[in-house]
């Protein structure tokens, strides 16, 4: 089994959701009390957070290229960056290690396909609704048509995320607000939605939209337990280079 490097704490309550399905996962595939081989590094969100809302990219590609040469160095096989806004940072990172990348949109995309759906619903952060290092490749890679909620509806996904999910807060008027807006992005004509924030999946469930979710956090870690039991460096060739 391959070890995995999970770049993690961006926020610790969707990081613990990472390491709770890869451990189940590694468990019912292996039987008996199997668990996964793996390291974290964990950021001080704080940090994070507000060099995000500052737009201190560079100073966050430090820090993350600093977490996965770590990881490497410590025996990873290769790393998982858990969360979708700092897949901004990806070919900083890959650029930085020997090791591969899993990035985050890449098992979403073809879980998509694989259903035979071409446009899609995107909630996320703002960074990542709105700008194109996500969108961009699930189009370029994927062949997908991403939509994104309107201006207000986008402010609302973002404070909800910042505000509540990831201090691991719930609120029924939160999920209430989240289903409206999918509705509004089925209107539109999104075939399905991606949850392309790892701590959506705490507020909205399959009941919540007739359209089917794509979970970012499930796909990114059962790909990850794809990678650690193949038979090769870089499993499903799923790869940021």
């Amino acid at each position: 089994m391959k070890c995995i490097g999970l770049i993690g704490g961006m926020s610790w309550e969707s990081t613990a959701q990472y390491y709770r399905i890869i451990n189940q996962d590694v468990r019912q595939r292996l039987g008996g009390v199997h668990s996964a081989r793996s390291l974290m590094w964990s950021m001080d969100f704080g940090e994070i957070e507000k060099l995000q809302h500052e737009g201190a990219w560079e100073a966050l590609a430090d820090q993350l290229v600093e977490s996965a040469v770590a990881l490497e160095r410590g025996g990873a096989d290769f790393v998982l960056i858990c969360t979708n806004t700092m897949h901004r940072l990806a070919d900083e990172v890959t650029a930085a290690i020997r090791i591969p990348l899993l990035h985050i949109a890449d098992p979403t995309g073809e879980a998509i396909r694989a259903q035979g759906i071409r446009k899609v619903g995107l909630l996320g952060t703002a960074f990542t609704m709105e700008q194109a290092f996500y969108k961009g490749r699930l189009a370029e890679r994927h062949g997908l048509d991403v939509i994104v909620p309107d201006a207000d509806d986008r402010a609302r996904v973002h404070e909800i995320i910042y505000t509540e999910l990831v201090a691991g807060i719930v609120r029924p008027q939160s999920r209430q607000a989240y289903a409206q807006i999918m509705a509004r992005l089925a209107d539109r004509g999104a075939q399905a939605i991606i949850l392309g924030c790892t701590e959506i999946m705490l507020l909205v469930q399959p009941g919540d939209t007739p359209l089917p979710l794509f979970d970012t956090t499930t796909l990114h870690a059962t790909a990850a337990v794809d990678w650690a039991l193949s038979g090769t460096a870089d499993g499903a060739k799923i790869v940021s280079k």
